[in-house]
């Protein structure tokens, strides 16, 4: 500390002692500080202490602070000096304390301060050499630049410069505390870090208004929560445009990719589809991946409604059909929904001659339905029905077979009875060539006989000779046996005209 005083050159040794830094002098001069360094922080409020002495027989008449003294020039009262005084309080007296508060200091306020005090002896003054060196920082939070969910990390809270204060640290996430994060330790760890731990941090001092400018905790994780929204949200009719937008919570940002079922079919946040048609109906998806992983949303469908199309008629059978008889026509198309009325057409009649998805056609012509949704109609293509014959028809056929049945039955009863015939004349003609023998003839003694009887009505005997042969019975008796022979001829025109009779040989015939 230096005294600067004019009065009669005192010995030199006593100047000597007098320069001697916070040593108090053999006449009792100086001023000490505690501490000569002081670590403030920002917008804080520093206590600078100090206590001073003097030899007795002086009275104080001024005491003040002033900064960064410079040899040879008298150093100025801050108190006096606009940036100072409002924000300095002397809080000592003029007999020992020179302690004062500066409130609010910045880093403009990094200066060396010291203590002056001026006596009641002329030219008689002190200034306390050197002071105190006051250092103001702030606070900074350092933090990694990115951290992946899942990992440890830790921040901290730094200043430039070691706070003479014993500090309590606060930690702040998105300008809330975290209370339960209070610690003398100036550094914040976070263990298995979540997404939800991201946001800005910063950092203050218990008791202090400052707090620190905000670091931002980027946390990177594989996209979670990926969904699909569909627009608009109701009934999708063909012909409208639709837009299918995919929601991803992940950093960094994913890629995304849709797909319809496993066919990839576009890329981006947003798929819009314009015009729609049934052929953009289906399951969709979207994929979204990042550098940590990737994941579906839920499939959504797309419903798309649209009028019938492709009507046709189709016909059970031919087509051709008899007269009283009716055939089936089914009508079917494309529609969603479904169509459920249908409408049967004739050509060139303008009402309805039926409903409902079959028909029943009883007459010739060209039919075709109309089907029918809440969005529109469609006609098919017509189709022919033919209608041949009626119930006439039908006995005429049942007739004609009759009538062929019957000829070829008559066929073959000639046929037969041809055949019977000539087997009977066959053997007629050779009993009558052939000569009786002996042994024969006395067979005839012994009572063969032949009966003839006509039997024809209205038959003179004189037309004997014109009578057609009915039946002939032959009868052979031998040695008291009984042999007949009879022989049947149906057809009249074949007639035996005359019988030969060979010696005693006697036949009877009966002509019926």
């Amino acid at each position: 500390m230096v005294m600067s005083v004019r009065m009669a050159p005192p010995p030199l040794p006593l100047i000597f002692l007098l320069m001697i830094h916070n040593v108090f002098s053999e006449n009792g001069w100086g001023v000490s500080y505690s501490p000569s360094h002081i670590c403030a922080l920002k917008n804080s409020s520093v206590i600078m202490s100090c206590t001073f002495t003097y030899p007795t027989g002086y009275q104080i008449m001024k005491v003040f602070w002033t900064k960064n003294p410079v040899k040879g020039k008298e150093p100025p009262d801050l108190s006096k000096d606009p940036e100072y005084r409002q924000r300095l309080q002397y809080l000592g007296d003029k007999q020992q304390n020179c302690t004062i508060r500066l409130s609010h200091v910045t880093q403009k306020d990094q200066h060396m301060y010291c203590f002056r005090f001026i006596t009641d002896k002329p030219d008689v003054k002190w200034i306390g050499k050197p002071g105190v060196t006051l250092t103001v920082t702030d606070l900074q939070v350092e933090a990694p630049e990115r951290v992946t969910e899942g990992h440890n990390v830790s921040l901290t809270c730094k200043s430039s410069c070691t706070l003479t204060d014993r500090a309590t640290f606060i930690w702040y996430r998105n300008s809330q505390p975290l209370t339960e994060r209070r610690d003398r330790n100036n550094q914040l760890l976070l263990q298995s870090v979540r997404r939800e731990d991201a946001g800005r941090y910063s950092c203050a001092l218990h008791g202090h208004s400052y707090i620190s400018p905000a670091a931002h905790l980027n946390v990177t994780y594989a996209p979670k929560n990926v969904s699909v929204s569909i627009s608009p949200s109701g009934v999708i009719v063909e012909g409208d445009s639709v837009t299918l937008s995919c929601s991803s919570d992940s950093n960094p940002p994913a890629k995304i990719n849709w797909f319809k079922g496993r066919t990839f079919v576009g890329s981006g946040r947003i798929y819009n589809i314009s015009k729609i048609s049934s052929d953009h109906r289906g399951e969709y998806k979207c994929k979204s991946t990042n550098e940590h992983g990737e994941k579906y949303s839920d499939v959504v469908t797309l419903n798309i409604m649209y009028p019938p199309r492709n009507v046709s008629v189709s016909i059970t059978g031919s087509g051709v059909i008899v007269e009283g008889d009716s055939v089936t026509l089914i009508c079917s198309s494309d529609s969603n929904p479904p169509a459920l009325n249908f409408s049967w057409f004739k050509e060139n009649q303008s009402s309805a001659v039926g409903s409902g998805q079959s028909f029943s056609a009883l007459q010739s012509g060209r039919f075709y339905c109309e089907a029918h949704n809440q969005h529109g109609s469609q006609r098919s293509d017509a189709v022919t029905v033919t209608v041949k014959g009626g119930h006439n028809g039908v006995l005429y056929t049942a007739v004609v077979i009759a009538v062929g049945c019957g000829v070829l039955f008559l066929i073959c009863i000639i046929m037969f009875m041809r055949k019977r015939k000539g087997s009977a004349v066959s053997d007629v003609r050779q009993m009558q060539l052939q000569q009786p023998s002996s042994s024969d003839r006395n067979h005839f003694e012994d009572g063969l006989y032949a009966n003839r009887t006509d039997q024809t009505s209205g038959k003179t005997p004189e037309s004997t000779d014109t009578m057609k042969l009915k039946y002939t019975t032959i009868q052979h008796i031998r040695n008291n046996e009984s042999n007949y022979e009879n022989l049947r001829i149906h057809h009249p025109d074949s007639a035996v005209r005359s019988v030969v009779m060979m010696d005693k040989l006697v036949i009877y015939s009966t002509v019926k």
